[in-house]
């Protein structure tokens, strides 16, 4: 069973991502805030990390860039959501060592496809 870290700040989206994921069968663990998500990051190997990008305590960019800093996580997979869209924003989330994007908002298909496309490699 694939273990993915849901770090979502908004309770309903965090939910709703939760139970989307939930239905396919996949092990779940969530973080409200990105100091939360990157000390499970260190506790915990996943085998996808979602981060959100605007976060209290710690952005979703700053937790990816702490988590390639982490000699045995330098390598998960991570994919980063966030309401900016704009193209130059895509492009610092990818630079910064994200493996995936998707504009919120999302439908639960999406991620279904999107989460099972950065899992196959």
């Amino acid at each position: 069973m694939k273990t993915l870290l849901i770090a979502e700040d908004e309770p309903v989206l965090r939910m709703l991502i939760m139970d989307t994921l939930e239905d396919e069968g996949y092990a779940l663990e969530e973080a409200v805030d990105g100091e939360e998500a990157l000390q499970k990051i260190v506790d915990t190997n996943f085998d996808l990390i979602i981060l959100d990008y605007m976060m209290p305590k710690m952005t979703g960019i700053e937790v990816i860039e702490k988590t390639r800093l982490l000699e045995d996580r330098k390598h998960s997979c991570i994919l980063m959501l966030s309401a900016k869209s704009q193209q130059s924003e895509q492009e610092k989330v990818l630079l910064a060592g994200a493996d995936g994007f998707m504009s919120k908002p999302f439908s639960p298909l999406e991620l279904i496809d999107k989460v099972e496309e950065m899992l196959r490699g």
